[in-house]
Order: structure tokens, then C-alpha cells, then sequence
């Protein structure tokens, strides 16, 4: 079967991420990008759906009003978590709130990033792009697994699906960290994201290939091979490698994934859920409109979606 017949089988959604409008990490970046603005032009590139950041309201009747003017759905949206460091009790009565806004405005999963001992939002900490932050302990790693088990069971019993997003900066960054939180939390699925695998020296396919069944939500991002070179070499922060356009789009052709070989593993795989262009860059530098309608004409060109 051809890709494009085989994605008109699976009918998935393709939606997009605000972050390209308004950065959640750095607010300089978008800061004065309005959210009708960011949303009226997700509508105009063609998507369905958009993700949560920082400029959405937090509540199930605002949300829904800011959303449906555009006729967007709510996809997901990031949940940070600390479990590895602070009270199990008060992570999960945060994760609670943050699952009842997406379940009661339909989204069908929750994504979360353990974010103790993060690195990434200081705008002058060098990024390790090998291995990350420094690793947990034996207790903190038991703490997270712990946590995320229960979050997992917990989004369950909600109707929704816990999926893990794998980040630069951020004690999961590695290929090693990734593999160990996989086998030891085997409940916990997979945000499958391009960029940031690829920028952290980890083949996207070979992820594709090996936890193809664990995936349960994708993020399309795109590397500039030449910014990723000099932002290794010269020990950029993930501020800096941002606002150098470490980061692009699927269909630029400075990018270097191989996206016909993700979709193609995808399609293999009857992957059904979303399609979410993601790609965090200065607004002021990648006007927004443009790599959203490049993103989307070229997933529309390669799976008729």
C-alpha cells in the first residue's frame, strides 16, 4: 500500500505547538504575540489541533472558549514534574488538576518531562548534548519511576494515555537514560519527538524501530545539521541553540530527519493519533505563519493529510 493510501486509512489529526509563537522557557521570545493571533494563524496553515503554553487559560470553559472561535481541539499539553525530588503527594495532586483540564476539554493524552535538576531554561548553562544533566541517584530514580507508574494508572482510569517526552537538558536526554526509564517503567509510553532525539545523538529510526509499539505521541521537529555542530562545539545553552535556529520544520531543507523514512515507520507501525509540528525558534527571526504553512503543506504532500 502507498503512504498517502495508508495515512488515509489511519486518518490521523495533524496539529501544531504555540511554542513557535510564544516560547514557554524563554518569554522574550513571542512575548508580545498575542494568543488570537497564534491561534488564527494555526487555523490559517490548516491544522486541527493545538498543544497547551503559557498564554492559554487554565480553565476547562476559557480553554474551550478561546478554542472554539478557531475550531481547534485540544491536543495535549506538557506537564512538568518533580517526582524525583519533591512530595509525592503534592506532584500528584498537580498532575490531577493538569489531567482533569485535559480530559474534561477532550484530549487523550498527557505528556510529561521529569524536569528535577533540569538545565535547559538557564539562558547561560551550557548544554551537555551526550548525556544531559547530571544523573539521579538510585533513590531519586526510584522516586520518578514510582511516580510515573501512578500517573500512568492515573491517566488511565481518566481515559487518557501517559506519554513521556524525552528532552535536551533534562536527566532522560541520553540513550542510556531513555532505554533504563523504558524497561523500569513498562506502563509509561513514548512522546516520540524527532528533534530532540536527534540533537541529543540518538537515530530517530532506531527509536521508531525499537519502541515503535511504546509510541503514543509524536512531535514532527526538524535539526539544522550546521547549527548543531557549532552549538556541540562551542557548548551552547539550549537558549542560545534556540535562538541560533537549532531547530526547524519538517520541509525546510536546512533540516537533516529523514521524515520520509519517520512517516513511512509510523504508517508501518498504524500509528492514530496526532501529528504535532513542533519546532521552538525566535518569532522575530522564523516568522511563525511561514514554518507552520511549510510544516503543514508538507505533510499534506506526503501523506494527504
Amino acid at each position: 500500500m502507498q503512504l498517502r493510501e495508508k495515512f488515509r486509512e489511519l486518518r490521523n489529526p495533524v496539529g501544531t505547538q504555540p511554542i513557535a509563537w510564544s516560547n514557554d522557557d524563554f518569554p522574550e521570545l513571542g512575548g508580545s504575540t498575542s494568543l488570537e493571533q497564534c491561534l488564527g494563524e494555526m487555523r490559517t496553515a490548516g491544522y486541527a489541533g493545538t498543544e497547551l503554553g503559557r498564554k492559554f487559560p487554565r480553565t476547562p470553559p476559557a480553554l474551550r472558549a478561546a478554542l472554539g472561535p478557531h475550531d481547534l481541539r485540544l491536543i495535549s499539553g506538557w506537564h512538568s514534574t518533580h517526582l524525583a525530588t519533591r512530595n509525592l503527594g503534592e506532584e500528584r495532586d498537580a498532575f490531577l488538576r493538569h489531567l482533569d483540564l485535559l480530559r474534561s476539554c477532550g484530549a487523550s493524552v498527557v505528556i510529561v518531562a521529569e524536569c528535577s535538576h533540569r538545565t535547559y531554561p538557564q539562558p547561560d548553562q551550557p548544554l551537555d548534548f551526550t548525556s544531559g544533566t547530571p544523573a539521579l541517584t538510585a533513590g531519586e530514580w526510584q522516586a520518578l519511576c514510582h511516580g510515573l507508574t501512578e500517573f500512568a494508572a492515573l491517566a488511565r482510569d481518566g481515559g487518557l494515555t501517559l506519554v513521556y517526552h524525552h528532552h535536551l537538558g533534562t536527566v532522560v536526554q541520553s540513550a542510556t537514560a531513555l532505554e533504563k526509564l523504558l524497561g523500569d517503567v513498562p506502563a509509561l509510553g513514548l512522546l516520540y519527538d524527532t528533534g530532540h532525539l536527534t540533537a541529543a545523538g540518538i537515530d530517530p529510526l532506531t527509536v521508531l524501530h525499537r519502541y515503535g509499539p511504546r509510541i503514543g505521541h509524536v512531535h514532527l521537529k526538524n535539526v539544522r545539521t550546521a547549527v548543531l555542530t557549532r552549538a556541540r562545539a562551542e557548548a551552547w545553552s539550549f537558549a542560545r541553540a534556540v535562538t541560533g535556529g537549532l531547530f526547524t520544520v519538517p520541509g525546510d531543507v536546512d533540516g537533516c530527519v529523514d521524515f520520509a523514512s519517520v512517516l513511512a515507520g509510523l504508517a508501518a507501525l498504524d500509528y492514530r493519533g496526532w501529528l504535532v509540528v513542533e519546532a521552538e525558534q525566535d518569532p522575530a527571526r522564523a516568522n511563525p505563519l511561514h514554518y507552520a504553512t511549510l510544516a503543514r503543506d508538507y505533510i499534506r504532500l506526503h501523506t494527504g493529510l
